[in-house]
């Protein structure tokens, strides 16, 4: 492997990355996927490509759709709610946040790679036609179809970056207090909550809905955990204001806020102890 194929492919890492784990919600996943891309890569006649990072996405595209196929298995036999693994950040990235990449997940492979593809990262349906194998008329009609499916689950009022921390730091209060009052001032009438615990720790079985049943659900956990969390930091998590916490237990959990009009519409927490340790070694 010579310096100038290391380095061309090095140049595109960050952003193949991005586009590996927006497909496959797993960070983890994502970096296998790059290694496997990086193989191929030294491997490859790297004189005849005209465009490496056109050629670098391709691969990546490729060694997705097959992980999205088996992923499908994997996800049926999941223990309770699944999440993404929580990517924390100091600024909000909105192309894909939480909601969106959840609703991804009820599109089919083909459907979810040309919608990203195309309406996030802004490729053409000729180029995305290389990267599947499809015309680009099939991959205008796929991304047509996601686009519909997940209409809804589209930002359309991003909450300010300092009111959304705000809310996410009076949140994290109210909830170290075990204040139930203050929390249903922040919540919305039709709140969602979601939390992740991938059978390795306790977690709600299902989605609790609406602000009764949250704050019913929220009352059992301040009954029933021993101490109080420490706030690691405020930040946003998959792209929605949060915080990062560890938990009386010693083990981390982040916790992001879909935010509508000064109101959470929608907690989703991870405690999958799985998918914090990348989180736990950007703290050291």
């Amino acid at each position: 492997m010579t310096d100038d194929g290391v380095t061309s492919f090095d140049a595109e890492r960050a952003t193949l990355l991005r586009v590996a784990y927006r497909m496959v919600g797993s960070l983890a996943d994502a970096e296998d996927i790059l290694q496997d891309a990086f193989i191929r890569w030294a491997g490859t006649d790297r004189q005849a490509v005209c465009v490496p990072a056109a050629y670098l996405r391709r691969v990546v595209t490729r060694l997705c759709l097959d992980h999205l196929k088996s992923a499908r298995v994997m996800r049926e036999e999941y223990v309770g709610d699944w999440l993404p693994e929580p990517i924390v950040e100091e600024e909000p990235v909105e192309d894909v946040t939480l909601p969106l990449m959840l609703a991804l997940e009820r599109l089919s492979p083909l459907e979810r790679v040309a919608f990203l593809l195309h309406d996030v990262f802004g490729e053409s349906f000729e180029d995305i036609a290389r990267s599947i194998d499809r015309d680009p008329a099939a991959c205008r009609q796929l991304a047509a179809r996601a686009r519909e499916h997940v209409r809804s689950e589209r930002t359309r009022f991003p909450v300010e970056r300092d009111r959304g921390l705000a809310i996410a730091s009076a949140f994290f209060e109210a909830t170290k207090a075990g204040d139930t009052a203050r929390l249903e001032t922040l919540l919305a009438d039709d709140v969602r909550f979601h939390s992740d615990g991938g059978g390795k720790r306790p977690a709600a079985g299902r989605i609790l809905e609406g602000a009764a049943e949250v704050l019913r659900g929220l009352s059992a956990i301040f009954r029933l955990r021993r101490g109080n969390p420490d706030l690691v930091k405020t930040a946003f998590v998959n792209g929605l204001p949060g915080f990062v916490t560890r938990e009386p237990d010693g083990i981390l959990q982040t916790t992001a806020l879909l935010v509508e009009s000064d109101c959470v519409k929608a907690i989703y927490v991870m405690r999958n102890p799985d998918k914090l340790r990348h989180v736990e070694g950007l703290l050291h």
